[in-house]
């Protein structure tokens, strides 16, 4: 067999974004076409070239010869948008047709968009398929033809990526999944329970089913879903999460730090002030692995009165005592009680602690190998089915 291949591997640094403007299939395709131009007149080893007519539900097809005179097709798909959701659908409607196909020639299926994420590359791999994007990414693994361009950046970034589901309410709606025993959601019951539109949480499910984080069926009462890839969609969230998101104020007591929490969770009881305690006094109390002399709480109310009440003094650098203004109410969600103390969520804890110095990220860890996950297995909430 004749072996003819074109290799580039560019590096970079950069940052790529996963979410892209839309962009119309037809300007899509003649850009692809010109680029295929360039990568093909480039091996020498292939004897014919063409653009040929093609059939309905694939958008254009590529004759190639090889010095052998062996008849292969390039099948082409193309979506506007390259996110796991669209590519996994233009790989089964592709393959789809490819099985209807019996001629003398080979066929091979590409997968093309503006630009395609790791998720969608590996859609592709593993299905055998070809892939290009606009970005000049370029995939070809077929009967003695190798094209492997790689780690081209996204040309067209959306500075938002999906920093529509991680905007302050619409992380009351991921609080809510990732922290509910639940195993299936109706739109109107993820906006009540996250005390949010339906509007905006009918959004936060497009985005997050572009993305392959949630999964939709089909039932008598309508249309449910539920969560695909937790962990996946907890790590992107803790990539760009950090506890500092919160108004922070810093103090000093006198008082060992252990029997000043007590002495604060008795004020807070007693004066009907909701808190929760986080960071190394969170992980303490869930999962006392952590030697901490500083203190972390958060605290809805009262910032002043505990200032007067409590023997504690606002300080500049040295602080063991810590108390968080939560930028949204949401926080409080799934607020756990231990031993009679408020103690946030395992899912908030984690957030908080993994890009926390001092061992943080290590307690992190262990939270979610000790309860987050068996909690997501316990109720099926990853297999998204009893």
């Amino acid at each position: 067999m004749t072996y003819v291949s074109l290799y580039i591997n560019v590096s970079t640094n950069v940052e790529t974004e996963l979410y892209v403007e839309i962009m119309n299939e037809q300007k899509i395709k003649e850009k692809i076409k010109y680029r295929l131009n360039r990568y093909f007149s480039d091996i020498k080893q292939i004897s014919e070239f063409n653009f040929i007519d093609t059939e309905e539900g694939i958008d254009f097809s590529v004759r190639v010869k090889n010095n052998v005179k062996k008849k292969l097709a390039l099948v082409f798909k193309i979506k506007s948008k390259g996110q796991p959701r669209y590519v996994r659908e233009a790989v089964y409607s592709l393959r789809s047709k490819l099985n209807q196909l019996n001629t003398d020639k080979q066929y091979y299926g590409v997968i093309c968009a503006p630009y395609l994420s790791e998720d969608s590359v590996r859609i592709c791999r593993g299905e055998n398929f070809g892939y290009m994007d606009l970005a000049g990414n370029c995939f070809i693994n077929f009967e003695g033809i190798y094209i492997s361009v790689e780690g081209k950046p996204n040309p067209y970034p959306n500075k938002r990526r999906l920093k529509s589901i991680l905007s302050t309410k619409s992380t009351r709606a991921l609080r809510v999944l990732l922290n509910s025993e639940k195993e299936a959601w109706f739109v109107k019951d993820l906006a009540r329970e996250a005390d949010i539109s339906m509007g905006l949480a009918s959004n936060i499910k497009k985005r997050l089913m572009e993305y392959e984080y949630i999964e939709e069926r089909k039932t008598e009462t309508g249309p449910e879903f539920y969560l695909k890839k937790p962990r996946e969609l907890l790590e992107y969230w803790a990539d760009s999460y950090s506890y500092k998101k919160n108004d922070m104020v810093n103090y000093y007591t006198l008082e060992d730090i252990r029997k000043f929490e007590t002495e604060f969770r008795n004020y807070c009881n007693k004066n009907n002030i909701l808190y929760a305690f986080t960071l190394t006094s969170g992980s303490a109390r869930v999962a006392p692995t952590l030697r901490y002399n500083r203190g972390f709480a958060y605290l809805e109310k009262g910032l002043e009165d505990i200032e007067n009440s409590l023997n504690i003094k606002k300080v500049e650098t040295g602080s063991n005592f810590s108390l968080l203004i939560p930028y949204d109410g949401g926080i409080f969600n799934g607020l756990q009680n231990i031993n009679g103390q408020n103690v946030v969520s395992n899912i908030q804890l984690y957030l908080d602690l993994i890009n926390y110095k001092g061992r943080g990220e290590e307690a992190a860890h262990i939270i979610y190998e000790r309860f987050i996950e068996k909690n997501w297995l316990k109720s099926q909430i990853i297999q998204g089915k009893k």
